[in-house]
């Protein structure tokens, strides 16, 4: 059995299956593991280039126990340093209120956002919270546990009708959190949900709002030493479970024989036999570019009618003294949230002239070279890399001029380390698609806009007999706890050797 791609989801998949008795390889183009979980550190410094929090991390303890080895503890908690995160969050408006919420426990965090925004927002949390669980408990299984290639999929696992309404498939988050709250500001906080997924609020359905759920009821997590502990530790549990990395090796085709999956074919000029491959790169490389087989035009043609996610503009900052009134993760609203959505979808994508941003700065004595500095992952939405028809971010003129916008900005909302920063790096769209394959730099793959996003992203089971996909690209989505998931699905889908 063959992976192609060494990111979370294909390391997921390759340690369930050997658990399951398959011997396995996995094939990665890049020279380290881990795809775009990484912790990437400079003299001292240390930052999270990928994701920064960890949600659900009972997915991870669940896929550790299940893959033990004799080396080490089966458990998450025995391979990394597991932390919970209280307080977590901090908010601030462009009226300058601020917010500073727990990690875990919704009434807690209502209560933080009634005694911050007053009014009724303390109460109309505690009852959006509510709508919340409902949307868990009904979209768990099918949406996010079970493969799903269409909408009769979801039919035998809906307990009643009105998990159709609680779902509301015909609503958008933004329509939701205006049902829900009164305060604009509430309205704000709910659409940076849409986010987590690459997505338009305005488009994105309404059963994102499990993820604040989610975050509330499972915790918000930090790995001492940066979430890129993760990947090394899953790596090493590939490691020790006898799987074959082969590191430097670029698939250039995945190979067909008599109607169903023959393995790979490198660009060293090197093949590599299977009957079963789990493919970890992105959907539309792989059945745009890798796929040798006219089964690829149906899911192809599915995926282009999906709105690839939004890309990441990202700084890292290595600053000098110690800020007050900061948490692990800050997000710094501006006024108009709308005009950042129509920069990066519109029909013409451009940079945001005024976005939000995102600020992680760990207080973590590993991630840092003293007590006397910082590092901050500072990200902000952006279009992806597309010379063509939108934002050329190779254009070292353009990066230049964007990361003074940043700082710019920073400063105008509270943060001005101008005169504080020992170097700063700046990591694009461009550089994302360079390092991961990811088209255009898009980190979500395809977004959910769209009533039936969840439809178009890409099934675990390819309509190619033996071929198998997994990851951000692929059902049920992005993002830490879903890659694990499709892992799982996958893994169920092939089953014992």
């Amino acid at each position: 059995m063959v992976v192609v791609g060494a990111g979370m989801g294909g390391m997921a998949a390759a340690a369930r299956l050997s658990a399951q008795g398959h011997q396995v390889s996995v094939v990665e183009q890049s020279t380290r593991a881990g795809g775009k979980v990484e912790t990437y550190r400079r003299e001292g410094f240390a930052f999270d280039t990928g994701p920064s929090l960890l949600t659900l991390p009972a997915v991870y303890r669940d896929l550790f126990l299940k893959t033990p080895v004799r080396r080490k503890g089966a458990s998450l908690e025995d391979n990394v340093d597991l932390r919970g995160l209280d307080p977590a969050f901090g908010y601030r408006w462009a009226d300058g209120t601020t917010a500073v919420l727990p990690g875990s426990n919704s009434n807690r965090v209502a209560a933080s956002l009634g005694q911050a925004l007053g009014g009724t927002a303390e109460r109309d949390w505690k009852r959006f919270s509510r709508r919340s669980a409902d949307l868990w408990a009904a979209t768990r299984v099918p949406f996010l546990e079970s493969p799903l290639s269409g909408p009769l999929d979801l039919l035998p696992h809906l307990r009643k009708w009105s998990d159709l309404r609680t779902v509301a498939p015909w609503k958008t988050l933004r329509r939701l959190g205006e049902q829900y709250f009164s305060d604009p500001r509430l309205i704000t906080l709910l659409d940076r949900y849409a986010t987590y997924t690459g997505s338009d609020p305005r488009k994105a359905p309404a059963a994102l709002a499990v993820i604040p759920f989610v975050e509330q009821t499972f915790g918000a997590w930090h790995i001492g030493g940066g979430i890129g502990q993760l990947a090394e530790a899953l790596h090493q549990r590939c490691v020790d479970r006898d799987i074959t990395f082969h590191f430097g090796a670029d698939v250039t085709r995945v190979r067909s024989e008599a109607g169903r999956v023959a393995g790979v074919a490198l660009a060293s000029g090197d093949h590599l036999d299977a009957d079963i491959v789990v493919s970890d790169a992105d959907a539309t490389s792989l059945y745009g570019h890798l796929l040798d087989d006219s089964a690829a035009g149906a899911p192809l043609r599915r995926l282009r009618r999906a709105t690839p996610s939004l890309a990441g503009f990202v700084m890292l900052l290595a600053v000098r003294g110690r800020t007050p009134g900061m948490q692990h993760h800050n997000v710094l609203f501006p006024a108009t949230y709308d005009a950042e959505f129509d920069a990066i979808f519109g029909r013409v994508p451009r940079p945001v002239d005024d976005p939000a941003i995102y600020v992680c700065r760990p207080d973590d004595p590993s991630m840092r070279p003293d007590d006397e500095h910082e590092s901050w992952f500072v990200l902000v939405n952006a279009p992806r890399h597309d010379p063509a028809n939108g934002v050329d971010w190779a254009d070292p003129a353009l990066v230049a001029r964007y990361s003074e916008r940043v700082l710019d900005v920073l400063a105008a909302r509270g943060h001005d380390v101008r005169q504080r920063l020992l170097w700063a790096e700046t990591r694009t769209p461009a550089d994302l698609e360079r390092t991961t394959r990811s088209p255009g730099g898009s980190i979500y793959g395809t977004s959910s806009n769209g009533a039936r996003a969840a439809f178009l992203r890409a099934a675990n089971r390819s309509p190619v007999p033996g071929l198998f996909l997994v990851g951000g690209s692929a059902h049920p989505g992005g993002g830490l706890p879903l890659v694990g998931m499709s892992a799982a699905i996958v893994a169920d889908l092939i089953g014992p050797a």
